[in-house]
């Protein structure tokens, strides 16, 4: 059971998850409305299982310096085995490329270039610092995208907007992680902006980033995309948002980290909200 939970704890749930209800979102703002059951479900999961298996890779990938950062994770605790975390990315990168294919050729093709950019950064990037944090970034940003292409409308202007969105959120969470890592990432020569400019500088980079995000989620009402009602989960997002980073900046690094995951939670619990009021018909 200790082995099984290990490996559960590989996957960090709620980071996959998160991708799959963007991906969702992705379709529904494309559309206008919700795409079939098997087709939301499908490239939902796709998603969540690349997803998973890059997060997965990224612990094979960061033994070294999770002995430092993260003693805790269940490689460098021994509670799991680098050969085991190995073959779980490749069975959830297998299955995720699977339901990819059964969606389209470009939903595959999409998401195998997804995987590599994933792999690059695990294996390459991570240590570049704003480099490396702009390819996660990026990558976070096209699960919005790969929604729309699901539903074959990646290009649609209220789906590359959340891209951004989720793109810049992602940004900010990565430079401040890195202020919170600086101890274990001097190990790998890494060259973020909290190692290269102190901790301070990169957690004003990212609270920048964050009041950016604030004030860019209120485009789409003032272009009249959304219902004005919409604004309750917006609001709800950016609340967690702003009260996240005003904890973060003020906070140790044990602490930071948790301030860093209320603040994705709260994003995707913001989101959820949205999908949910739409389902409703509101």
């Amino acid at each position: 059971m200790k082995k099984i939970k290990g490996l559960i704890s590989l996957i960090r749930f709620e980071l996959p998850l998160a991708a799959g209800i963007c991906v969702v979102l992705g379709q529904l703002f494309a559309l206008g409305y919700f795409a079939s059951l098997v087709l939301t479900f499908t490239a939902a999961l796709s998603v969540f299982f690349i997803s998973a298996s890059i997060l997965v890779s990224n612990d094979y990938f960061d033994i070294e310096t999770d002995k430092i950062n993260a003693p805790h994770r269940p490689i460098p605790s021994g509670l799991v085995s680098p050969a085991q975390a190995l073959a779980l990315a490749v069975f959830l990168l297998i299955t995720g490329s699977i339901l990819s294919l059964t969606i389209s050729i470009s939903a595959l093709l999409f998401s195998i270039g997804l995987t590599i950019i994933g792999l690059l950064y695990n294996r390459k990037f991570k240590k570049h610092g704003l480099i490396g944090n702009l390819i996660v970034s990026f990558s976070v940003g096209m699960t919005f995208v790969f929604g729309g292409l699901s539903v074959g409308m990646p290009f649609n202007k209220v789906v590359l907007f959340f891209a951004v969105i989720a793109a810049l959120v992602d940004l900010g969470e990565e430079i401040a992680a890195d202020s919170m890592d600086v101890k274990g990432d001097k190990l790998i020569d890494s060259k973020s902006i909290a190692i290269k400019h102190g901790k301070e500088k990169a957690l004003r980079v990212s609270t920048f980033i964050f009041v950016l995000v604030i004030l860019l989620s209120l485009i789409p009402f003032l272009l009249q995309w959304f219902n004005i009602i919409y604004l309750i989960p917006i609001a709800v997002m950016d609340m967690f948002i702003g009260y996240s980073t005003y904890r973060l900046v003020r906070s140790k690094d044990e602490e930071g980290r948790t301030y860093i995951r209320l603040l994705y939670l709260g994003a995707t619990f913001g989101l959820v909200v949205f999908l949910i009021m739409r389902f409703i018909g509101l």
